[in-house]
């Protein structure tokens, strides 16, 4: 081992160690990469290769959709979205056993399509639903654990600023990696699903259906909010897009004959079709009619228009990001919840996030580079290709790696830090697939496994986000609840890597 490899090891434990200690990781990186790089490779070539990749991360085309997608999310949170989008699931569910976990994990799985923020997921999700489950006589480790879970799917499914990040990181396009991801990402909902329902069939005191006076509680809020007309309208037409859109998209995805519509006569068929919709209005004392109407479709119209354009390659991550950002603020217009302080908070949020994952990009970079530059990167590449056992566990020892490293770390130092690491031995795996289709699964293992370092104690920001909101469950009830969910997220692992197109059936579609 030369001195600039024995550097590399030392600047790698270093920053494990100082980050445990609890430093600002980003600052941490900087530090150390400049401080050994100077040391192993001269102050001079440390500072040009820290301008370079600070210079090449700056001019890259996919990272300003990370601020757009994240002041998307801030204002659907800000709009009162995710509030509508619940009370019409409760609505929808009210007669079924554990029909709030249900509207817990539907709501998530809808929502984390219009934003990547756990922690606002998490919050907003406490808020509403823990008092109600507390109140409804619900199982506290269950509840704690159904939305802690639910609130980590923003993660995974597109238009995840994780995914985002790993696209450029990898050097695979972010719209087939975003198409990789929902495959993996419904399949857990459905798990989570699954799991609660089956919990409170066979046990109805874990999650009993709502009483017939919560039931008329529910109606009665449905019913009597009062709406403007500008809503109606938007629910509406929403509705009548979306039905349009999965005509489309499945008439594409089958092969069959598509509609020969155009644009222009679609418009005209959409403006005929409102004002006929529009004679339903005198139903809308009906709480499931205003529970798709206002709740549901508008949505689920905006995440449509994001993320189909992305997954079928119309508009590129940013430009998408853009429109989704613009019509999450038209959404909060028109529902009258865009005022100087909801504009004000959804600005502030997004610019500390952003600021959080650019700067922790740029700082990774650097790291990166000059770790690589001292050649331990490549000594740990031979290392783990010599070792002496087949490509399948080998890449099921770089999952099992990752799932370790998401115990302490979060998914920014992983993606950013230890995943360039190991992306040479990925390349050279031979698992019978192509090199585009071998990285698209790979980033899709990733990414569920990035979603456990959300539930996996110490670190575990969605226990911190749900304890603070939710204060009557305990932290350890949050955590029990959480590590039931985290094998679920274990299970859907080893199903994604017995049956690749759980991940690749979508790209394969849409290509």
């Amino acid at each position: 081992m030369t001195f600039t490899e024995t550097l590399g090891f030392i600047m790698l434990f270093g920053m494990v160690a100082v980050i445990f200690i609890g430093f600002p990781i980003s600052f941490t990186l900087l530090f150390l990469a400049i401080i050994f790089g100077g040391i192993g490779l001269g102050w001079d070539q440390t500072f040009n290769l820290a301008y370079l990749q600070i210079w090449g991360t700056m001019k890259d085309e996919i990272f300003p959709a990370v601020p757009l997608f994240i002041f998307m999310g801030y204002m659907t949170e800000q709009a009162g979205l995710m509030e509508r989008l619940f009370g019409a699931m409760r609505s929808l569910l009210a007669t079924m056993r554990g029909s709030l976990y249900l509207a817990v994990i539907l709501t998530a799985t809808i929502f984390a399509m219009a934003t990547g923020i756990v922690g606002a997921a998490v919050t907003v999700l406490g808020i509403m639903a823990g008092p109600m489950m507390i109140k409804a006589g619900y199982d506290a480790r269950l509840s704690a654990g159904a939305i802690a879970a639910g609130g980590t799917l923003g993660i995974l499914i597109p238009p995840s600023v994780m995914l985002v990040v790993m696209g450029p990181t990898m050097g695979i396009p972010v719209n087939l990696l975003y198409s990789a991801a929902f495959g993996p990402g419904f399949l857990l909902a459905g798990c989570y699903i699954v799991y609660a329902l089956a919990r409170s069939f066979l046990n109805p005191k874990l999650g009993p259906p709502m009483t017939s006076d919560e039931q008329a509680e529910a109606y009665h809020e449905m019913t009597t909010e009062r709406v403007a007309a500008p809503v109606w309208f938007l629910g509406l037409a929403c509705l009548v897009v979306i039905a349009y859109v999965l005509i489309y998209g499945a008439l594409r995805l089958t092969g069959l004959p598509q509609l020969n519509v155009s644009i222009g006569s679609f418009e005209i068929s959409l403006i005929a079709a409102i004002p006929a919709l529009l004679t339903a209005l005198p139903y809308n004392r009906n709480a499931y009619f205003r529970a798709v109407i206002l709740g549901i479709a508008p949505l689920s119209a905006l995440i449509g228009f994001t993320l189909g354009t992305i997954v079928g390659g119309l508009a590129t991550p940013t430009e998408a990001a853009s429109c989704g950002a613009f019509g999450a603020g038209l959404l909060a217009l028109v529902y009258g919840r865009l005022d100087l302080k909801s504009a004000t908070n959804a600005a502030r949020g997004t610019m500390i996030t952003s600021a959080m994952v650019l700067f922790l990009a740029v700082a990774s970079t650097v790291f990166g580079a000059i770790f690589t530059k001292l050649g331990t990167a490549n000594m740990i590449t031979e290392a783990l290709l010599a070792i002496p056992v087949g490509d399948w566990w080998k890449l099921g020892l770089i999952m099992f790696i990752f799932f370790l490293l998401g115990w302490p770390f979060e998914w920014p130092v992983i993606i950013l830090v230890f995943l360039p690491i190991v992306l040479p031995v990925v390349e050279k795996l031979q698992l019978g697939l192509s090199k585009l289709d071998l990285l698209l699964w790979f980033g899709a293992l990733t990414a569920v496994n990035m979603q456990t370092a959300f539930l996996s104690p110490p670190v575990a920001m969605s226990a911190y986000y749900l304890r603070n909101v939710v204060p009557q469950w305990s932290l350890l009830t949050i955590y029990r609840g959480m590590m039931d969910y985290m094998a679920i997220q274990v299970f859907v692992l080893i199903m994604m890597l017995m049956f690749p197109a759980i991940a690749l059936w979508l790209p394969h579609a849409v290509r």
